[in-house]
């Protein structure tokens, strides 16, 4: 075939193995940044264009535009443009730019309630056309038992996905480019024909109707693109192709869906295979492949999703977690890095530092030594990408991984993810000293015990009636899972990103933990030094008096660190014990994304000092200002946090101020990238990094106009500064800047 001229390996022409034709055609690059090209004067311009327009959409509280007329599906808009004359990759949601549409099918209240935040009304056609069908918030709350929706609403199980697309599925956009969509479809029919003569059991009759329905919606992205005027029935032929291609399925995908967590995979390496290929034959120039390369990385940021103000307050700056990753070795031991790796965090320079798409390198200690370097000199820069730790994650999920939202990790197109937000652990801590009742509301929520009646919290007695809780709220929070999938997968089903897997996958469950720290502190108190409870009128415990020292979590202190590594074990352990839906993988995660502030407000005082409203320390990190010893010994304490029961990520924000790093950028960047290699050389998961000074937060909140693009990593990805509200700027400005190492 044209398409594939050039192309070596067998195994990926056969069947579908993305995976098999990277490794086979892969050209790894082991040099320095000086390749690299700026933007041309066409992207400037374009870019231009768009930057204007979200600084409109910013003065208009941050949405520029919303079709309440239509609801939103891959042939529900004319083909939509920013310059149809100076665009090379194309492709919109809407038929306008940052247009945003509506997608009621996760539920038509949440549909409704963002219009009217925005001063537009959902129209009475669509008002009218949801009357008569069941949306996915529909069937949950018919399924919610009393006591689930007492969790919801007492805020100890925060952000679950029973209004909106649950996301965290990573569609395998690189298929559409290197198959076609016709060849993608004689595949699945093969599957399709298969499964029919297997024994029609339950699994078996759900597969073949969403077997029918990812069919329906291949041809539907046929469509789509057609519309455009491309045929991506075919395979690419080119560099050109090979973005728009991909691109296509990723648009696809957002437009039918309106998923927490909409994660673009890892195609830097797939697509660098295609523009190797032109740039050998001379039919492309370096400067023309950062050109394609920063024009699909404008149309990526350019994604929007109609969010509720009660969503933003959880997910903070209107994210979508595009996440793209970049980087990494092979099972063989050779690079994955190439040029591609380098244009797509030049992005950030040529365009300007952005949240999206979230850039993530996944770092081993063999990764070339000038691409380090490279991204110590962007993290500095820029404060806009992260970092996984791939030695870490290659042994669990190969070398052709991707990951969802902000640090989960599962394998491109062969595995897929039950999103479940997370527990409020303190909460539930609390609950517990008080024999079920709510510490805010008063609410009978848990099993109901008599209040603790220690005069002085006793670790032991604390620690087995928490022992108690947690395995109640455990099976609770395992049934809420079960009923969120079992109906998203009814009314809400993920046809396009489905379509772009193997059609059997493997399942994970991905549950959550949020205010570890806070809980590892609290008990360390009770075990350390003498907490007094005190008591109101009714006898509840609202407060503490605590006497004596304790260690805290953060300075790396194996008497309370062992107590936080001990509570994620021991969460895992016991939300594995209750079945899920779909046979899935229980997973869990340590983060907050920023509802770190919402949980706070919803959890009363804390033996560790905290008081109510306090926000949470982001993600697995420790409280602010609790890290005494400086930046080592706080990573190294989270570096002790056992990935093995925390496969769905461990989060940790680090931000130090750029002269703690050192005086020159070149000390700068070299001390980055020994930071970098000891904390995942210790087994540590991921890391945000912010290079800034607070002062320069404080400025930016006061005077926006001084820091109009300024991008800061919070809790797994990315936000513009200006896009928080005044409570989660003054969260952020009030962590921990080292100033020592």
């Amino acid at each position: 075939m044209q398409a594939w001229n050039g192309f070596k390996g067998t195994k990926w022409k056969e069947q579908v193995d993305v995976r098999d034709f990277i490794v086979n055609n892969v050209s790894p690059y082991y040099g320095d940044e000086s390749f690299l090209e700026g933007p041309t004067e066409r992207t400037e311009i374009l870019w231009g264009k768009v930057t204007s327009l979200m600084a409109e959409e910013q003065l208009r509280g941050g949405v520029l535009d919303i079709d309440t007329e239509r609801v939103s599906s891959l042939l529900s808009y004319e083909p939509g443009f920013i310059d149809e004359a100076l665009e090379k990759i194309v492709g919109l949601q809407t038929d306008a730019p940052l247009k945003r549409s509506v997608n009621p099918f996760g539920g038509i209240r949440m549909a409704r309630d963002a219009c009217e935040a925005y001063g537009y009304k959902l129209s009475d056609q669509v008002e009218e056309q949801f009357s008569f069908k069941t949306t996915h918030n529909d069937g949950v709350f018919r399924a919610y038992s009393d006591t689930m929706k007492k969790l919801r609403r007492s805020g100890l199980i925060t952000g679950l996905p029973d209004a909106y697309g649950r996301g965290r599925i990573i569609g395998d956009y690189r298929r559409v480019a290197l198959y076609g969509i016709d060849r993608l479809v004689e595949f699945k029919k093969v599957d399709q024909k298969e499964l029919s003569e297997q024994p029609m059991n339950e699994e078996n009759i759900r597969l073949m109707e969403e077997l029918f329905r990812q069919l329906d919606f291949l041809d539907k992205l046929k469509d789509m693109a057609k519309a455009y005027g491309h045929d991506i029935g075919r395979p690419a032929e080119n560099s050109l192709e090979a973005i728009q291609w991909t691109y296509y399925g990723y648009l696809g995908a957002i437009k039918e869906q309106n998923g927490a967590a909409m994660s673009l995979g890892r195609v830097g390496g797939f697509l660098d295979i295609y523009i190797e290929r032109d740039l050998l034959s001379g039919a492309l120039s370096e400067k023309d492949a950062q050109e394609l390369i920063d024009d699909f990385i404008i149309k990526l940021r350019m994604a929007r999703q109609l969010r509720t103000p009660d969503y933003n307050e959880l997910f903070a700056g209107d994210p979508l977690w595009i996440t793209e990753a970049v980087g990494g070795m092979s099972i063989g031991g050779g690079t994955l890095v190439t040029k591609n790796a380098f244009r797509f965090l030049n992005t950030l320079v040529n365009l300007g530092a952005a949240p999206e798409p979230n850039l993530t390198v996944l770092w081993s200690k063999d990764l070339p030594e000038p691409f380090k370097a490279y991204c110590a000199a962007i993290s500095i820069k820029t404060d806009a990408i992260q970092y996984e730790n791939d030695d870490l994650m290659r042994p669990n999920f190969g070398d052709d991984y991707g990951i969802a939202c902000c640090v989960s990790a599962m394998r491109i197109g062969k595995e897929m993810q039950f999103f479940g937000a997370r527990c409020n652990l303190p909460k539930v801590f609390l609950l517990a000293l008080n024999g079920g009742y709510d510490e805010i509301s008063g609410e009978q929520i848990g099993p109901k015990m008599d209040v603790l009646n220690d005069q002085i919290l006793d670790y032991d007695s604390v620690m087995k009636r928490f022992d108690l809780y947690m395995d109640w709220l455990c099976e609770q929070y395992v049934g809420t899972m079960n009923v969120i999938h079992y109906m998203h997968d009814k009314y809400a089903y993920e046809k396009t990103q489905m379509a772009l897997h193997d059609t059997n996958v493997h399942r994970y469950m991905a549950f959550g933990i949020a205010g570890l720290s806070v809980v590892a502190d609290s008990l360390s108190a009770i075990k350390h030094s003498k907490v007094t409870p005190l008591r109101n009128d009714q006898g509840w415990i609202t407060d503490y008096i605590n006497v004596g020292e304790f260690p805290v979590f953060g300075n790396d202190d194996d008497r309370v660190d062992h107590i936080a590594t001990a509570l994620s074990k021991s969460f895992h352990e016991k939300l594995s014990k209750y079945d899920t839906y779909r046979n899935s993988e229980h997973t869990l995660s340590l983060l907050t994304i920023t509802s770190n502030v919402v949980y706070g407000l919803k959890t009363g005082n804390t033996p560790d000092g905290r008081r109510k409203g306090e926000p949470f320390a982001p993600g697995a990190n420790p409280m602010r200002g609790r890290e005494r010893n400086g930046a080592v010994a706080a990573l190294n304490s989270v570096a002790k946090l056992p990935y093995s029961s925390c496969k769905d990520g461990i989060s940790c924000t680090f931000s130090v101020t750029p002269g703690t790093l050192g005086r020159t950028e070149s000390d700068k960047v070299s001390n980055l990238v020994a930071l970098l290699e000891g904390y995942f050389t210790s087994g540590a998961h991921h890391l945000n990094v912010n290079v800034l000074s607070k002062d320069k937060l404080i400025e930016a909140m006061e005077h926006p106009d001084r820091h109009p693009s300024l991008t800061i990593r919070v809790s797994g990805y990315a936000v513009d500064f200006h896009r928080l509200n005044r409570e989660q700027q003054l969260e952020v400005i009030g962590r921990t800047f080292h100033e020592r190492i």
